[in-house]
């Protein structure tokens, strides 16, 4: 690939990176601080704790995904990518992933599991 071919690459993950942030900054100061302050939140699992950890979480992991498709951006605009680089950016984000869920519900969420096994099955396929 050559530059006039990679430019638009690199920028498309500059802005998919910054996007991540903002929303996670963003979503944190404007949305999720408002919302938790409400009292009237649904008491999953008992309390209202569980549900404020798993809507934080589920938040944030819309950042990492939008970083994960920026690194890969990045790797595609490589004159030289292989398949392993992509694979291995592919199960950086979901370990990534599954290590935000465990932390932020406290290994609740059924989702870190799932999210662990896609990346140990996709790392071990490079």
């Amino acid at each position: 690939m050559g530059d006039a071919m990679t430019w638009p690459l690199y920028l498309a993950a500059l802005l998919a990176g910054l996007l991540g942030l903002a929303h996670s900054v963003l979503g944190e100061r404007y949305i999720l601080i408002r919302l938790f302050r409400r009292q009237d939140l649904p008491k999953l699992f008992g309390s209202q704790d569980f549900t404020v950890r798993t809507l934080r979480f589920a938040w944030h992991l819309t950042t990492l995904a939008w970083w994960g498709f920026a690194a890969l951006m990045l790797t595609l605009a490589q004159p030289d990518w292989t398949r392993p680089q992509l694979l291995l950016v592919v199960a950086a984000t979901f370990a990534a992933s599954s290590l935000l869920t465990v932390a932020f519900s406290r290994g609740r969420h059924l989702a870190w599991p799932v999210m662990a096994a896609i990346a140990l099955l996709v790392f071990h396929s490079i």
